[in-house]
């Protein structure tokens, strides 16, 4: 497709008015920024928002696993999840369903990327909910994209904290 000056015109998502998408440079190896995100020894050192911790139950990374874990909030409100894991290509990609419980109705799909630049990776994180409605609510709600992008800030410092003390396998 064309747009109007004559050039491709960039093609749409056709989940675009239901997902989020936030992405970070983060500067360390992606094998080891893959580490982080997939064992269960570094996640609960870094995911979530600001403020946030992370307590987890029970972790098992290998497709169809399942991480149950609870979030604890700034203010002492507990924040139940679970993850299954449904494609895991290391170290460039996950694919993970996120919700409260299993089989929790209004659960959520993310694809996490990494993409090696050099000494640095550049990871995306693309969330696809259910529903638009689903989409809004939880970034006008519950702050998805900032907490997303927290998160991600949160990678990035603790990898750059280990980087030096700890190799990538």
């Amino acid at each position: 497709m064309k747009d109007s000056s004559g050039r491709n015109a960039p093609t749409q998502s056709p989940t675009s008015d239901r997902e989020t998408v936030i992405s970070r440079s983060i500067d360390a190896p992606r094998e080891l920024v893959f580490e982080a995100f997939t064992k269960v020894r570094h996640l609960s050192r870094w995911w979530g928002p600001e403020g946030f911790t992370t307590t987890t139950r029970s972790f098992e990374f290998r497709v169809d696993g399942v991480w149950d874990f609870v979030m604890h909030g700034p203010d002492g409100t507990d924040y139940p999840e679970w993850i299954t894991w449904t494609e895991l290509t290391p170290p460039a990609r996950i694919a993970m369903l996120h919700g409260e419980y299993r089989g929790d109705p209004n659960a959520f799909e993310s694809i996490i990327t990494f993409e090696a630049d050099g000494e640095t990776t550049l990871i995306e994180m693309r969330t696809v909910f259910q529903t638009k409605e689903l989409r809004d609510e939880a970034v006008e709600k519950f702050g998805a994209v900032e907490g997303g992008r927290q998160t991600l800030g949160s990678l990035a410092a603790y990898v750059a904290a280990i980087a030096g003390t700890e190799a990538a396998p």
